[in-house]
């Protein structure tokens, strides 16, 4: 029978197991961690329980923090097992668990709560996993946006914030009429140049109650861009399943995550920070170049296989790379199209990067799903596709692959596979996409002239006049066809 997981287990955790190795009660908290989601405890935590594992950073554990409702429903199913959390590495050669310990506090998901912890100068680092969606990012402009709700709200009631922002805010003002210096944000999504852009949101907010304190904080506040890697499926019936079963632990909250994960971050630390590269975190001067590769090969191979998959009727991600024309397909336009567009890292070999890569996506321990791949298409395109068509276009570099992949969405878009199955609502603008997509069968337009996700891109006739073709190839010829005649 599986034991429940608290710290009472740890003295005696099932063979195989292996638990946090130092003492918890030693630990106090330098960082308020806001989103306790699958992702920052695979990533993010698993880094700093190494670090304390080698008698280090003590003073560096984890509060956590939320926002949302969902937060409060993490926090009690946390709560209930001392914060600990059982994380299984899915590697195809043979699964291990740990079970870590960073996280000694969850803060109470309420504002005032919230802003006390991070003004507390013991905590140096405010950082944060919100989603790619969670920055207030005008898809038109790709600057703040300032005109959404959430921000005018917290503008107009600055003591009274409802969003993260508002919150570092309030605490950054608390902290600075007390003599105490700022924390770092750091954001830890996956976003391209993420310190850059949590900065911006964060002025800007800034910047429409208070100009005087917008300038300070951009003179004083430290906002380091990093790149995160970790494939991390949602947690499901059958992760619990496989943590009692297999490892002998009842966690309500496990997580399952592959057996790699990668961290490359700029070192811009004023009050301080975990001696994070002893445990494998690269730190580096500029990592926008390391970013671009990551968000090319790996979101962007996500993205590529994401559409014919479900056109083809693949479940998981496995066996949409075990489909030799999918396989063939985002070798072909990673190495023709994509890896053309990045910029030169000395010591990185791109084509050993995109080789783990399609290693990974095949690894059939993951479990990971078609369904998330394709989901919220609208925001992952403008981020992890369309900036390197650009580049291709602009370049004069190879982007017919590119096209394809748009068309492929844009097939998807129209709502069922090639069997005539429906995949129902898959974005938050499901409806409108859907009308484009059928409407782009007699006109590409009524796709492309969606300016929230092309902008301008639509214009080129370049571009415009490959969709057109491709599209018109995916339904006349389907897509095995199409991807056959691109790779061959």
């Amino acid at each position: 029978m599986a034991q429940n997981l608290n710290t009472a287990a740890l003295a005696a955790l099932p063979s195989g197991v292996a638990g946090p190795g130092y003492d918890r009660a030693a630990l106090t908290p330098g960082i308020v961690h806001v989103g306790i989601g699958n992702f920052h405890r695979a990533h993010m935590a698993v880094y700093l329980d190494r670090l304390f594992a080698m008698g280090e950073g003590y003073d560096w554990a984890i509060c956590g923090a939320g926002v949302r409702p969902g937060d409060a429903v993490m926090r009690e199913k946390l709560a209930g097992q001392d914060n600990l959390t059982t994380v299984v590495e899915l590697d195809p050669k043979g699964l291990s668990a740990c079970v870590i310990g960073s996280m000694v506090e969850f803060t109470e998901v309420d504002a005032a709560k919230t802003i006390a912890r991070m003004t507390d100068p013991a905590i140096r680092i405010v950082s944060m996993t919100i989603t790619e969606g969670g920055y207030y990012v005008d898809a038109t402009t790709n600057g703040f946006d300032a005109a959404h709700p959430d921000m005018r709200a917290d503008a107009a009631n600055p003591d009274a914030p409802k969003s993260v922002f508002g919150m570092i805010l309030s605490a950054l003002r608390a902290r600075r009429e007390a003599g105490v210096a700022p924390f770092t944000v750091m954001s830890c999504d996956n976003l391209p140049e993420n310190g850059h852009v949590c900065a911006r949101t964060t002025i800007g907010l800034a910047r429409l109650s208070d100009p005087a304190f917008a300038d300070w904080i951009a003179a004083h506040v430290a906002f380091p861009s990093s790149m995160v890697d970790c494939i991390t499926p949602a947690t499901s019936d059958r992760e619990r399943a496989m943590v009692a079963d297999r490892f002998g632990l009842t966690d309500a909250v496990p997580v399952a995550c592959e057996p790699f994960r990668q961290w490359v971050m700029e070192d811009h630390f004023p009050q301080g920070r975990p001696a994070l590269e002893k445990v494998g975190v690269e730190f580096v001067q500029d990592v926008a170049k390391y970013e671009l590769m990551k968000l090319r090969i790996l979101n962007g191979g996500h993205a590529a296989i994401a559409y014919p998959g479900a056109l083809l009727g693949h479940h998981f991600v496995h066996d949409a790379m075990a489909d030799p024309q999918i396989n063939r397909w985002l070798s072909a336009l990673q190495t023709r199209e994509i890896i053309p567009t990045l910029p030169a890292i000395p010591g990185v070999d791109f084509g050993a990067y995109q080789a783990k890569i399609i290693d990974r996506f095949s690894n059939p321990e993951i479990g990971d799903t078609i369904p998330r791949l394709c989901h919220d298409g609208s925001n992952r395109q403008p981020k992890f596709i369309l900036p390197t068509l650009r580049d291709a276009l602009a370049q004069g570099t190879p982007a017919e692959g590119l096209a394809l992949e748009v068309a492929l969405w844009c097939r998807y878009c129209a709502g069922t596979d090639e069997n005539g199955t429906d995949f129902g609502p898959n974005d938050a603008s499901h409806a409108d996409l859907k009308a484009r997509a059928l409407a782009a069968r007699q006109d590409p337009l009524a796709f492309l002239s969606n300016t929230t996700v092309f902008g301008d891109l639509g214009q080129n006739a370049s571009f415009a006049d490959s969709f057109d073709r491709l599209l018109e190839a995916l339904w006349r010829d389907g897509v095995r066809e199409t991807l056959r005649s691109y790779a061959k």
